[in-house]
Formats: structure tokens, C-alpha cells, sequence
């Protein structure tokens, strides 16, 4: 699979996919176009939990008080397919490789990656 998950109202997001190539990459919008279960799984496989792909910045983590609640994996995954603002993103999947989220040693290895 090569897919980028991202959001297209997100600033980060439009930054990211502006300055690096994905050509040759399905470019999957995530909030015109749900993530399927299949492709969750996917990600987990190669990230090794849903905790790694859950974003915690979410404002409805907030507001539904998750941060005080201990979340199983199985939690995590439907909190992710119900909302997508529960994802971090971008998410870069490349074959057997995964790149989650926008800290700045994540994009420098992604941009290595792509060249």
C-alpha cells in the first residue's frame, strides 16, 4: 500500500504535502472519505498499536474527558473509525513502512524515505 492519510483543512497537513512528492501515492482525505477498517489495521500492523496512530491533540479528547480514562487498544481503534480527528496526521504508509504525525524527526525521516 502506498496511501497518505491527511486532513485538508489542516495547516500542517497542507504544508507537509505542498514540500514533499507523493506522487504514486493514493492520497486519502480523511474527512471526505472514512478510514476503512482495513486500512486501520494495516497501519497498526506496521506501527505496532493503535495508541501510535491515536492523536491525543484531538479536541474531542478533551471534551469527552479521555485523558483521565485508560484506554484499551480496542477503544482506541473505534474512537479512531468514529471520528477522524482521533487519527494523527499525516499518516504515510509506504509499502512496509509508516510514517505518523508531523514531530519534526518523523517528517526528516520521511523526507529521506521518499528521495
Amino acid at each position: 500500500m502506498k496511501k497518505v492519510f491527511f486532513l485538508k483543512t489542516c495547516d500542517t497537513c497542507k504544508r507537509i504535502m505542498k514540500e514533499l512528492d507523493f506522487t504514486g501515492f493514493d492520497l486519502h482525505e480523511i474527512k471526505s472519505t472514512a478510514i476503512t477498517e482495513e486500512d486501520l489495521e494495516e497501519m497498526k500492523n506496521l506501527a505496532g498499536s493503535y495508541e501510535a496512530l491515536f492523536s491525543r491533540r484531538a479536541q474531542n479528547y478533551k471534551k469527552l474527558g479521555l485523558k483521565d480514562v485508560e484506554l484499551s487498544e480496542e477503544e482506541i481503534k473505534n474512537y479512531i473509525l468514529s471520528d477522524y480527528t482521533f487519527l494523527k496526521r499525516p499518516v504515510v504508509v509506504d509499502g512496509d513502512k509508516i510514517f505518523i504525525g508531523n514531530e519534526k524527526k518523523n517528517l526528516e525521516a520521511l523526507e529521506l524515505h521518499l528521495k
